[in-house]
């Protein structure tokens, strides 16, 4: 299924729907923080019944366990849930660096019609491999070894489309008031995380639910 987050974002930003909230974002939370938090937008697009809008980092042990089971459970409901995903920017975080550098790469990557390929393994060169794919040098290296053309490559890392929709990462955390990685957020309304859940392996089951809602 293609994930079309970076149009979404995009839209978003254009119709005026991601203004900073009042509050700041919140800092960084350690892996598996959660504190419940009333009031999501509505969600970003609507392109079936259902939108899941999964919040990771490639950096996340958690995120990186649910990568394959959440892409299972989105083939599953293919025709009802839409699935986007939105890399993981907490400003003034202590990893906002590493993670504006991950963000440029999914993007890039996404305008490539690249991420659901490539997804699992960027995860894996991060988290397995201690990958850094930081610079634009590195990443586009990492990218051609993962059969992209490395001059399209970097042509859309250093695109203005790719710009404008890493920039507007902290706007959707602090919108959706993300405070957990992973945070699956269903139709703008409900959500599920690993401290909701039971673990990460407990998600998909209740992203079930959260669809079966009247």
């Amino acid at each position: 299924m293609k994930t079309l987050l970076r149009s979404a974002v995009l839209a978003a930003v254009s119709a005026g729907l991601l203004a900073a909230p009042a509050a700041a974002a919140p800092d960084a939370p350690h892996e598996g923080a959660h504190l419940a938090r009333p009031g999501l937008p509505q969600p970003l697009r609507a392109a079936a019944p259902h939108e899941a809008v999964e919040f990771f980092w490639y950096d996340c042990s958690h995120s990186a366990a649910l990568e394959e089971p959440l892409a299972r459970w989105a083939a599953r409901h293919t025709g009802e849930v839409v699935l986007h995903r939105v890399p993981a920017i907490w400003t003034g975080g202590p990893d906002e660096r590493l993670q504006t550098a991950h963000a440029r790469l999914f993007y890039t990557l996404e305008r490539l019609g690249a991420v659901d390929r490539l997804q699992a393994r960027g995860f894996r060169a991060v988290r397995t491999e201690k990958a850094d794919l930081t610079t634009e040098d590195a990443a586009a290296e990492w990218a051609a070894e993962q059969g992209l053309d490395e001059r399209d490559f970097r042509a859309a890392y250093r695109s203005s489309e790719v710009d404008r929709a890493v920039a507007a990462v902290p706007a959707l955390f602090a919108r959706y008031a993300v405070d957990e990685l992973p945070t699956v957020v269903v139709d703008g309304t409900s959500r599920t995380a690993p401290s909701r859940a039971g673990g990460v392996a407990g998600m998909p089951a209740e992203l079930d639910r959260l669809i079966a809602r009247p």
